[in-house]
């Protein structure tokens, strides 16, 4: 069983990226919660009303958890001083987002999905599971951004991994507006918020 695990990742992996889960989880839950009954905002700006509303995009919208999966695992297998740089940039970033749950609530008016397509299908079976609302930032489009930010330093990859992780994550972003899942500052907020993470990351260690 230790074989096991240790083919996979290092021991030293394990609690960083152990972290950035339970960190993730209670931001993402924690701040619903605590916004419950309090106003929420709308960021619909100008530019949301010329992006059309596309069910198609779900694939992408979905195949971001497998990004995620290969891309953490990768940072975990790189070394331990990446894997403790970018899991502390990522905690980071999820205190950052929590801020901006805390003190910004905000919301979505979503589209009725009416084809029958499995694309619509999917999409409205996302629309019940996750809420409207606390999406500034966008915390798809944060994990998305920090798979690519780190496969600038990954060492340990064929050489096609990083620019098939930009399209990926390009994709990633284009599926949380055409999903009518997010609004585009949301993007911007979920960049900044790596950002910010990667920038203190280096100041902590």
């Amino acid at each position: 069983m230790k074989a096991v695990i240790t083919g996979i990742l290092p021991a030293y992996a394990y609690g960083p990226l152990f972290l950035v889960v339970a960190v993730n989880f209670l931001v993402y839950i924690g701040a619903r919660k605590l916004t419950a009954g309090r106003k929420h905002f709308s960021l619909w700006m100008a530019v949301d009303d010329h992006i059309p509303f596309l069910t198609g995009f779900v694939v992408f919208y979905v195949l971001a958890f497998a990004q995620w999966v290969i891309g953490y695992i990768l940072i975990g297998r790189e070394s331990a001083s990446v894997c403790v740089r970018y899991c502390t940039a990522d905690i980071v970033a999820k205190l950052v987002s929590f801020a901006c749950f805390m003190l910004l609530p905000t919301y979505i008016d979503r589209p009725e999905v009416k084809g029958s397509s499995p694309f619509d299908a999917l999409t409205r079976f996302i629309f019940r599971v996750d809420a409207a609302d606390n999406l500034f930032p966008s915390i798809h489009c944060l994990e998305s951004w920090m798979c690519f930010r780190s496969s600038l330093v990954l060492l340990k990859v064929p050489g096609w991994y990083m620019p098939l992780t930009l399209v990926v994550t390009l994709l990633v972003f284009a599926s949380t507006v055409c999903l009518k899942q997010h609004v585009f500052v949301d993007i911007i907020g979920g960049i900044a918020a790596v950002e910010i993470g990667l920038l203190a990351a280096g100041l902590l260690l």
